[in-house]
């Protein structure tokens, strides 16, 4: 029986579900999870989570006390919620979860730091440990310093909303596990800057960068993982087979579960070893010359990291709001 484009890309690659949505995750059983605050506030809407919502709220509510305003009780809540959703889907996969820390902090190495390790505590206070947990960071300079230092601590991190070289670089010379370059959105910037409606797979702008962050990480043997994100089409997730890691969005994971044919290997390591790629060493001012030399990056992660500031005042918003109404059921706060 032939075997489905998922099924033959697992052989060679790590299969992440890209979701705070507890259901799909069971029915695809990846090995991984990523969450963020845009899925984290689409989970919370969900009528089937109200109780996961609820119990966060009133456990932040008894924390604080009745002294608390809604915005402080919300604000707590928003920090316990994504570890909630993070406990319940390690019930259900083998490997690892990613929790973000708030993007509002993207900038403010010491403050990351503090929210990395408050995150890892809440988890362990849990029973779960740190080795499943990967505290999700932006890759600006001050994110990607802040996860050096976690990393000596053996909290390992994730480093998102990653567009190019020089970050990946950066992750790499400062030991980090593992970083999420964006390929969806790298094509919508090249999309949107060239008037082009589409891009054949092979040239993706977003195939091509993280085809070269893999081929750079290989060719001079970093042990930071590669795991492309941020997805459009299933023909980019084609032409990323065999990169460490791939985070998937459930409908696109259902596509390829129900596409058949041949998968080809596209990145492997025994050939990025052999190419002719010039090292460079990153220090800051290198970091911020490249940067800004790159208008694609520049934008993405400028704009990525105001969205995900949105998506948590959506949710400390809609948490507010069911606050204000389990305050009408006293014996349900108080419970």
């Amino acid at each position: 029986m032939a075997k489905n484009l998922l099924e033959q890309l697992r052989e060679m690659t790590v299969v992440v579900a890209d979701t705070g949505d507890i259901q799909a995750i069971e029915t695809f059983k990846p090995r991984d999870a990523t969450t963020n605050p845009s899925l984290i506030t689409a989970a919370a809407q969900m009528p089937q989570y109200q109780s996961i919502v609820d119990d966060t709220l009133k456990g932040a509510r008894n924390t604080l006390g009745r002294g608390a305003t809604p915005a402080e009780v919300a604000n707590l809540a928003f920090d316990r919620l994504a570890v909630s959703f993070g406990l319940k889907i390690l019930e259900i996969i083998p490997g690892r979860v990613s929790t973000e820390v708030d993007a509002r902090l993207s900038y403010d190495t010491e403050a990351t730091i503090a929210k990395g390790r408050e995150i890892i505590a809440q988890y362990e206070a849990a029973g779960v440990s740190k080795e499943r947990v990967l505290i999700k960071i932006a890759s600006t300079w001050e994110g990607i310093q802040a996860a050096a230092v976690l990393e000596k601590e053996g909290i390992h991190c994730n480093l998102t909303l990653l567009f190019g070289l020089h970050q990946a670089i950066a992750c790499a010379e400062n030991g980090i596990t593992l970083i999420s370059p964006f390929v969806g959105r790298i094509l919508d910037w090249y999309k949107k800057d060239t008037g082009r409606d589409s891009y054949a797979p092979a040239e993706d702008p977003g195939v091509v960068s993280v085809t070269s962050v893999y081929n750079y990480y290989k060719k001079f043997g970093y042990k930071t993982e590669v795991m492309g994100a941020s997805f459009r089409n299933i023909g980019e997730i084609t032409e990323l087979a065999g990169c460490d890691l791939l985070t998937i969005a459930p409908s696109l994971l259902a596509e390829l579960q129900s596409t058949e044919g041949e998968l080809p290997r596209k990145l492997d390591p025994a050939k990025s070893v052999g190419m002719a790629i010039e090292k460079i060493t990153m220090d800051r001012a290198t970091f911020d010359r490249m940067h800004e030399e790159n208008r694609m990056a520049t934008d993405k992660l400028s704009e990525g990291i105001i969205g995900f500031e949105k998506a948590l005042e959506s949710l400390e918003e809609l948490l507010a709001k069911r606050l204000a109404e389990l305050e009408n059921q006293p014996e349900a706060v108080e419970a």
